[in-house]
């Protein structure tokens, strides 16, 4: 069977073996589906070939000739580490569910409905599958958000579903015009891309502004980001792993198949994008200082160091958008950290305020551990994904706007500032008497997160292999806009 295919059923078949059998093999159930996609999507490493920029392990099957949607499955060096990361952080999202005790059949099966679609937009060759498997990650995540989520669950999956679904409608809007508007009336994302080229820049621009709407509400960009949030804090932590980790980077993934399509409009509104980026990088980080929350101030800065990725785009040159690329990766790997040592931390000591804590360095060695290695690569240290993507996305943007990119020191500043501040009060200072007797990270725990943590460093201390993989299709992107600029 072809790859990719393999690769998208291997979730499902994992559905039906859940819904079939007791429910008492569900948890076993889903961890080898999910174990058994990372593996499948660690062989499309060994036949991906780094130095061709085309759609490679192309699968296309005819729809509807009649509407010219077909199910188009392909990777490139955009898609390839998204689908990794999807793997990889479906897993260890599996893994930090043993905390689920209720309704566990209907979570995983909703989890590994999740993956399936996750990973569909990031394979899918052509739009119209590219929206069925968007809209279709909304479902799984509304139940999970809405069945097992915090006090205010309700509130959140909803507030998450109308923000998503109002963004989808420009999105789908743009999408149809487009269609429309070309000879060719394909879905096909190859042959979109060539016949939006020779539009007109005026309606390239139109047209990117509605895709922007749609995606930037997933990314999130400022002032899209009013959802994120409420349905970080009310989602059960595994899952906030795989919205924070994977979930945005939906939305920065389209938008850089935006800019592949209309790439007369992603220039003429080079300007606007990068203020964005910058104000959502300080916004974001500002507010996320502010936060006593401790899932509160992870979402919140999630806004900041997605405001690197827009940056990273907006920049346009090979240096940029192999920041942006990394810095997905990066904040991925990061993100899920964080969201799942928080996470247990809070299913020990139920409360997530930061004044609660001090001196848990002595109850929980190798939480701490693990803990701080996470906020130092939030901040881009040297050595860690963060710095490579941070230094990239730096590169890229003075290449293009000289000394104004310095803007960008402000947000690492701030993240530093809220970074020391949280692991001082967790850490350091008189020990209390009701944070004692906690256990310390241990089992599938510690695996999953030594994994990501070592994903971190590994990319920060070898990071030639990482690049190797997105230079082909970075450099091929940035030769659209060489004669632009």
């Amino acid at each position: 069977m072809l790859p990719l295919s393999t690769l998208l059923l291997i979730p499902l078949v994992g559905i039906v073996m859940i819904t079939l059998l007791p429910s008492r093999f569900s948890r076993s159930l889903a961890l080898i589906t999910a174990s058994a996609a990372l593996f499948q999507g660690w062989v499309l490493i060994t036949l991906f070939d780094t130095r061709s920029a085309a759609i490679q392990l192309l699968e296309s099957y005819r729809w509807n000739p009649r509407l010219g949607s077909s199910f188009s499955l392909g990777i490139d060096g955009f898609s390839l580490p998204m689908v990794l990361l999807s793997t990889l952080l479906s897993l260890v999202a599996l893994l930090a569910s043993s905390v689920i005790t209720e309704r566990r059949r209907s979570y995983y099966v909703l989890v590994l409905m999740l993956e399936a679609a996750m990973l569909g937009v990031f394979m899918s060759r052509d739009w119209s599958l590219f929206y069925v498997f968007w809209e279709l990650t909304l479902i799984p995540l509304f139940f999970l958000i809405d069945r097992w989520g915090g006090k205010n669950r309700h509130g959140a999956a909803l507030n998450f579903v109308l923000y998503t679904m109002g963004g989808s409608v420009f999105m789908l809007v743009a999408l149809l015009v487009s269609y429309d508007m070309l000879p060719g009336h394909t879905f096909d994302m190859t042959v979109m891309a060539q016949g939006a080229r020779t539009l007109s820049q005026p309606l390239q621009v139109l047209l990117f502004l509605g895709l922007l709407i749609g995606f930037g509400v997933k990314m999130p960009v400022f002032p899209l980001h009013g959802w994120l949030p409420l349905a970080h804090v009310e989602a059960p932590s595994p899952i906030s792993i795989l919205l924070s980790g994977v979930l945005l980077k939906m939305g920065s993934y389209g938008l850089i198949r935006a800019a592949e399509m209309l790439p007369a409009g992603v220039a003429e509104l080079q300007g606007v994008l990068a203020a964005l980026a910058l104000f959502s990088l300080i916004y974001g980080g500002l507010l996320a200082w502010r936060q006593t929350d401790l899932k509160e101030m992870i979402a919140y800065s999630s806004v900041s160091h997605m405001g690197v990725v827009l940056l990273g785009i907006a920049a346009l040159n090979v240096a940029g958008l192999t920041g942006a690329v990394m810095q997905m990766v990066a904040h991925g790997l990061v993100a899920g950290s964080l969201f799942l040592l928080i996470g247990l931390l809070y299913h020990r000591t139920h409360t997530r305020d930061i004044a609660d804590y001090s001196s848990l360095i002595k109850t929980m060695p190798r939480f701490a551990i693990f803990t701080v290695l996470a906020f130092i690569a939030g901040i881009g240290m040297p050595g860690t994904a963060g710095f490579i993507a941070e230094l990239h996305a730096i590169i890229g943007g003075f290449e293009r706007w000289s000394w104004w990119v310095v803007l960008i020191s402000g947000g690492v500043l701030i993240s530093a500032a809220y970074s020391v501040r949280t692991v001082s009060r967790l850490f350091t200072g008189p020990a209390r008497e009701e944070m004692s007797g906690y256990p310390d990270l241990h089992g599938t725990e510690l695996v999953a997160a030594s994994v990501l943590l070592a994903g971190v460093l590994i990319i920060g201390l070898v990071p030639a292999p990482s690049l190797e993989l997105v230079h082909s299709s970075v450099a091929q992107l940035s030769a659209l806009f060489a004669g632009q600029r």
